[in-house]
């Protein structure tokens, strides 16, 4: 999963027109909190779902950048915090989906829970199924019920975490680069489950700001 961002970045779309540059921390703060709270408001009260469209299409368009600038230094679980780590995963899909279908598929096999189902992945995925499931779930953060979509995320991640540590174990003997390599994404991508299953929870109490 990339943790750099080296896309080439375009002016910002409309959606994000109110950019704030700032070095202060309480300031990025604040900049973060608006912007993510007047954004999905802004989307929501769009009936055409232009704007969810545009927004699910938008790191293919211009890079992460943009997004990192106004939310990667927000708190996990809070609602910035839980956007970010929403297209984080949407990137690291679109950016290998075939790798993300091996994960996801070998993770479906092991993990004893209800997660895939959750997810809501086709049975086996293909890349390209992938990435409709994470651009599915992206759109329904902004045109639906946003817990649910947190928790469809969550429980992607989950599964996909599950197929890392396995794929992980298979690569020790032969390849312990490539094992460490899957051992930290799996880490990242349980960190990233277990952060937006708390957002959700806290979307559901009214208390993600």
């Amino acid at each position: 999963m990339p943790e750099q961002h080296h896309r080439p970045v375009r002016r910002p779309s409309s959606a994000f027109d109110n950019i704030v540059g700032t070095h202060d921390p309480a300031e990025e703060t604040r900049v973060a909190h608006a912007t993510a709270s007047a954004l999905l408001a802004r989307v929501r009260s769009d009936e055409s779902g232009e704007s969810a469209d545009r927004l699910v299409a938008f790191t293919a368009e211009h890079g992460i950048d943009e997004i990192a600038e106004l939310w990667s230094k927000a708190p996990s679980r809070t609602l910035p915090g839980a956007l970010w780590r929403l297209y984080l995963l949407q990137l690291a899909i679109h950016t290998d989906p075939q790798t993300a279908a091996l994960l996801y598929e070998r993770g479906r096999v092991e993990l004893p829970s209800a997660d895939a189902v959750i997810a809501g992945a086709p049975v086996p995925a293909d890349p390209d199924e992938i990435v409709v499931l994470i651009d599915t779930i992206l759109r329904g953060a902004f045109r639906g019920d946003f817990a649910v979509a947190l928790d469809r995320a969550a429980a992607f991640a989950r599964v996909q975490a599950s197929g890392a540590t396995h794929t992980a174990d298979d690569y020790e003997r032969t390849e312990p680069g490539r094992a460490s390599e899957l051992t930290r994404r799996a880490l990242r991508l349980s960190s990233y489950a277990q952060d937006l299953s708390a957002a959700a929870a806290l979307w559901r109490t009214g208390a993600l700001a």
